[in-house]
């Protein structure tokens, strides 16, 4: 399974942007004078990834209970799916699916035992083979689950959350734990479930997890929304200047460089030369044109604007 470029991510959820799934509205969640969340608002779309990011402490665990209807608010209006989960009904959880950042599957069933299991609770339920192929343990399905690596543990909890067929899955850390590769294949299944349609609430400390899944990212620092957009457009991120950098060949002095990078305010630090530009185009131009009239090679040339990681970081700091 593919994931979509951003421009599909893009269109998939100006396309959903009308059908709300999650709805919050001036949440609240007090535990006697301290005030873990503060009068947040949030909406998430059908069909959408959606990435809710914050440190630990941020109250972003809180939030996603109430959701979940694990936990009851101090105040605001909270819908999911158009009820109340303080309220919902037992149809209402079967139309959700979520995934812990730990569980401790039936060890002595077999993976298909487990889910069959699972499936019998669920009066809609997905085929257990089907779904097993889905995360990717189809050939695993007589392994007994206490005999399970990390990685294929993980999956089966995925397993576990989608038998039900759910609208809406939270997963809460997915990938914590595993080893590129197995990450990797996470996101591949994620992006699945996408395609499926489905809605994926996704809490994570991977900047490049959220930057790679999801289709709008929400920041939460000290009980407080302090940022949303996509992963472009964060912070203001699209708008940042980007770095320029490489290294003047050893031969060439840093005033040899065209007025143009002078200009653009270029600075040096023992041969490596830094410019920032708002619009990097014009300098990369003349800085290209400007090498090959002296047979200049700039083997570590390189272009970059403010990381995710770098404006999630200036976000929850600023916050603080």
């Amino acid at each position: 399974m593919l994931h979509k470029s951003q421009r599909d991510r893009d269109t998939t959820s100006t396309r959903s942007a009308g059908e709300t799934v999650v709805e919050i509205k001036g949440l609240r969640k007090s535990y006697g004078t301290l005030d873990a969340v503060r009068g947040i608002d949030l909406e998430v779309h059908r069909g959408e990834v959606f990435a809710f990011l914050g440190p630990n402490g941020a109250g972003k665990t809180t939030t996603v209970e109430i959701l979940e209807g694990f936990r009851h608010r101090t105040g605001g209006e909270v819908s999911v799916l158009g009820e109340d989960p303080a309220e919902a009904s037992g149809d209402w959880r079967a139309r959700i699916g979520v995934v812990l950042q730990e569980s401790e599957p039936e060890p002595e069933l077999t993976v298909e035992q487990c889910m069959t299991l699972y499936a019998g609770y669920y009066p809609r339920a997905r085929p257990v083979r089907d779904t097993l192929e889905m995360v990717g343990l189809a050939d695993r399905a007589s392994q007994r689950c206490k005999s399970l690596s990390g990685g294929q543990r993980r999956r089966l909890d995925v397993a576990l959350a989608l038998v039900g067929d759910p609208e809406l899955i939270f997963l809460d850390e997915p990938t914590t734990g595993f080893d590129p590769s197995a990450r990797h294949a996470a996101w591949d299944v994620i992006g699945g479930l996408r395609d499926l349609g489905k809605t994926i609430f996704l809490t994570t400390h991977y900047m490049d997890e959220a930057e790679k899944l999801a289709d709008r990212i929400a920041v939460i620092a000290h009980g407080e929304i302090v940022a949303t957009g996509t992963a472009e457009t964060l912070g203001g991120r699209g708008d940042q200047p980007s770095l320029i950098r490489f290294t003047l060949p050893g031969d060439v002095a840093f005033s040899d460089l065209p007025e143009t990078i002078l200009a653009a305010g270029a600075s040096t630090d023992n041969g490596a030369v830094e410019v920032s530009a708002a619009s990097p185009l014009p300098v990369l131009g003349a800085l290209a044109a400007w090498a090959a009239e002296r047979g200049l090679d700039l083997p570590d040339l390189e272009v970059n604007r403010p990381t995710l990681e770098e404006v999630y970081l200036a976000l929850t700091e600023e916050a603080r």
